[in-house]
């Protein structure tokens, strides 16, 4: 007769569930949420993610607070722009209508107008053009990698 074992052992043992509990735990809590979960807010408000691909690009996006709304002015009205240099290394470019909705539906707070106007004064030299579609890098352009130089 063949031995058969009279406990049989499955998952993890008990002295190790413990830290298997704080490991899931701390892997939910990524530093990046936040950003993540706001670029959701902000594409499901009309926002479009415009990525700093290039020297140009990557600079401008600098000038930005990082994760906070501000706006610049055009010739069409206000551009809001929220800087995402952790989640997508990109500027979340929006209409007014799309910062209406946004203002609407999320839980992060949003600086006043005047608190916007005041960034676009310590921050000038705002460049439109290194955004435009034939600013676009070619094949041979190296990329912005987040947390890395170029």
């Amino acid at each position: 007769m063949a031995n058969v074992p009279t406990r049989v052992r499955c998952g993890l043992p008990l002295r190790l569930a413990p830290l298997a509990i704080l490991i899931g735990t701390l892997s939910a809590c990524s530093p990046a949420d936040r950003f993540l979960k706001a670029g959701d807010q902000l594409a499901m408000s009309g926002f479009t993610a415009h990525y700093a691909n290039t020297t140009a690009r990557y600079e401008m996006m600098n000038l930005l607070p990082a994760g906070v709304m501000t706006y610049r002015p055009t010739t069409s009205g206000p551009v809001y722009l929220y800087a995402d240099r952790i989640g997508c290394g990109c500027v979340y470019m929006g209409s007014q209508s799309a910062f209406i909705d946004y203002t609407r539906h999320t839980l992060e707070p949003v600086p006043s107008q005047p608190a916007m106007t005041a960034e676009i004064n310590q921050h000038p030299g705002w460049d439109w053009s290194v955004w435009s579609a034939n600013a676009d890098p070619g094949p041979n352009q190296p990329k912005h990698v987040i947390g890395a130089e170029w």
